[in-house]
């Protein structure tokens, strides 16, 4: 019995020292305290400078009556009927916006108040102000209203640097959600640069922080306090998806929203698409950047700069253009009457191009979307009909008969109807020289087709089989 007690208590105690030496003292416990960030002053800072934001707008229905449904029933001989008696509608909604500077500017979404015949903002000691518009622009959704604080110290926001923003930094929304005021949700940068169809310039920031309607026109507010962006648009079936405008968009075009009421925009006059990865091997780069001149618009500044179709604008006033929306924004940024550097790849070499910037037409152009027989191909081509000549004022070229279906053709986006004007980059006058451009194309080759297809002009790149 001893000795059973005995190898009890060695074991005991050999189990005892192989814990120590494996995971330490065995009465001893490691604890990691993480410090989560603490918002209450950020927040209490941000009171100071958001405000709700009230609008009314009247609109005109038409509403049937008693008179209505007796015309209806027995005809005109008691008069003409119409559907519904015009009758005029006050349309309440709300939003947020945030003081930025002491004379009464504020920002906010330009759908937070289109069309509102009246502006009322309410600041966070319960003070209300009559509001007027200043500027808007609908393209980036942006609009400045202001209000007249008559003596009152107004604390305006600081303005951060969006660009300066990183993917899983802490941010901060504030707004009027639902109507409930000062309401402040926490959360991270979840993507920077998202399109996600609202307008031509769409760069939003992406956030988890809670945004919900009435949030529109409320900041989006980093840990030092600044503002990073404009709270503006959200995804109803989802959770933890919001977007807001980065405020460096803002700073942009606040100049001119304060002085003209409106943006103007610089225009270089060129369409311009993507590069694919195999389109960009025919062109012989490496990598898929920068954006390729599908055309170039007749009597513009591109075209009396020189710029051609088939260059590839690889920087744009020092900027390398890496993805093709940065260009129409910087573009548009640029003061019309500015001369600006172009560097462009032509013909495998880099040429720098100045440019006088004009002013972008009202109705903008939207850019184009990628999209005689030839079995390679997988369609037929016939000359140019003379009608399609009349009506384009396009004087070579070939024109698509005929695209068999899963072919390389049809896989690439062209169609019955479109005109192939260059064969890498080649000229093509005539079906004599499409034949002689497609004899030259080797099994494998990447092949570029610039096409036009109604008013626009586009690149599709073909492997040849």
């Amino acid at each position: 019995m001893k000795r059973n007690t005995k190898k009890g208590v060695l074991l005991a105690l050999a189990v005892a020292f192989a814990l120590s030496v494996f995971s330490g003292p065995v009465t001893a416990r490691e604890t990691v305290t993480v410090a989560l960030p603490d918002f209450t002053k950020i927040a209490k800072e941000a009171n100071e400078f958001v405000v709700n934001i009230y609008t009314t707008q009247v609109i005109e229905r038409r509403v049937l009556g008693p008179e209505d449904m007796f015309r209806f029933f027995f005809g005109n001989k008691f008069g003409p009927f119409f559907p519904g008696t015009p009758r005029k509608f006050k349309r309440r909604s709300l939003g947020s916006g945030f003081i930025i500077d002491s004379h009464g500017y504020i920002l906010t979404n330009n759908h937070v108040v289109k069309g509102a015949t009246e502006i009322k903002v309410k600041l966070h000691d319960g003070s209300t102000y009559d509001a007027k518009l200043v500027g808007a622009d609908p393209k980036t959704d942006i609009a400045l209203i202001k209000i007249d604080p008559k003596g009152k110290k107004l604390v305006a926001a600081k303005l951060g640097d969006s660009d300066r923003v990183a993917i899983g930094q802490w941010v901060i929304a504030v707004g009027n959600p639902f109507g409930l005021s000062y309401t402040v949700t926490a959360g991270i940068i979840s993507a920077k640069g998202r399109v996600i169809g609202e307008g031509p310039y769409d760069n939003f920031l992406q956030t988890d922080a809670s945004i919900n309607p009435g949030n529109s026109g409320g900041p989006l507010i980093n840990m030092e306090g600044e503002v990073i962006g404009i709270n503006t648009a959200i995804v109803a079936q989802g959770q933890g998806i919001g977007f807001a405008i980065p405020i460096n968009m803002a700073k942009e075009i606040l100049p001119q929203l304060k002085t003209r009421g409106k943006v103007i925009r610089g225009w270089l006059g060129v369409y311009i698409q993507a590069l694919t990865p195999e389109l960009a091997k025919s062109f012989g780069l490496q990598k898929a950047q920068g954006a390729v001149i599908t055309q170039v618009m007749k009597d513009s500044p591109a075209a009396k700069a020189g710029l051609k179709e088939g260059d590839i604008i690889i920087q744009y006033r020092g900027k390398k253009i890496k993805d093709i929306r940065e260009l129409p924004r910087l573009v548009a940024i640029t003061p019309p009457g500015t001369t600006v550097e172009i560097k462009v790849l032509r013909n495998g070499k880099i040429k720098t191009i100045r440019v006088k910037i004009g002013t972008m037409p009202e109705e903008e152009a939207a850019l184009p979307e990628p999209g005689g027989e030839h079995v390679k191909l997988g369609l037929k081509v016939a000359p140019l009909p003379p009608e399609i000549m009349n009506q384009t004022g396009i004087k070579g070229g070939v024109y698509v008969t005929q695209v068999e279906p899963g072919s390389p053709a049809d896989e690439a986006g062209i169609q019955h109807g479109d005109i192939i004007l260059r064969v890498n980059r080649k000229r093509i006058r005539n079906l004599e020289d499409f034949r002689m451009a497609m004899a030259r194309t080797k099994p494998g080759e990447v092949v570029a087709f610039l096409i036009r297809r109604g008013n626009s002009s586009f690149y599709v790149a073909i492997q040849m089989k």
